[in-house]
């Protein structure tokens, strides 16, 4: 991890695009660019929050200890995205961990001056009100599918919103390069059924494996998660 004085723009993320114009000179002094590289962790969870982050280029993965041993991966963050507003509520710790999967930089505002943001600027504390419902609709979407989708069923899922979040790269491949563990703990699945499912759609046509997945059989994804 290490500051980087120039990287943001003062436009493209969930904080600069939200607020007013006049705001904006306030975000430039107060804001922090940071670079991590693949794999760091940007905040762990049962940290205590001092601050918020904003993708500016990168991805991130958004996790939770599963067990002991294993994480459960809930989302995967962009260019824009907002990190760790999860922690806002009245226990001032980080529900969740994010880590970088790819080189990263994010602007970091400290908390102080986030709320100032919110009460300063009322388009965007109803913009992050929206923002809570709608990952908390997709967090109940999520914890149902793990209790009544089958592994199989998951697995084509996750594939399948890969491949709608990040799009494809030149050659036909889902534009992350991710572990199979991850896209494992993605599914919320062990990595050894994560194998033996995709071989299985290797085998089927479905699928072609490379350093990441191309998907030549959207269709008959689909129709296993609509079994």
């Amino acid at each position: 991890m290490k500051d980087q004085k120039h990287g943001c723009d003062l436009k493209s993320c969930f904080l600069c695009s939200s607020c007013i114009n006049d705001w904006l000179p306030a975000i430039a002094a107060n804001k922090k660019n940071i670079v991590y590289k693949r794999g760091q962790e940007i905040f762990k969870e049962g940290e205590k929050v001092e601050g918020i982050f904003f993708v500016y280029t990168g991805k991130v993965k958004v996790h939770k200890r599963w067990d002991d041993d294993k994480e459960l991966i809930l989302r995967f963050a962009q260019d824009g995205d907002i990190l760790g507003h999860l922690g806002l509520g009245d226990d001032p710790l980080y529900p969740i961990s994010a880590t970088a999967v790819e080189n990263t930089i994010v602007c970091y505002v400290q908390m102080d001056f986030f709320e100032s943001s919110l009460n300063v600027n009322p388009q965007f504390t109803i913009k992050l009100m929206k923002l809570f419902a709608n990952a908390l609709q997709e967090s109940e979407k999520r914890m149902r599918n793990l209790a009544h989708m089958p592994v199989k069923e998951r697995i084509a899922q996750a594939l399948l919103s890969l491949k709608n979040q990040f799009g494809v790269n030149a050659g036909g491949y889902i534009d992350i390069e991710l572990t199979k563990q991850d896209i494992a703990s993605y599914a919320g699945v062990a990595y050894e059924t994560f194998f033996k499912v995709t071989q299985e759609f290797l085998q089927g046509g479905l699928i072609v494996d490379g350093k990441s997945l191309k998907l030549i059989n959207e269709a008959g994804l689909v129709g296993i998660v609509e079994m």
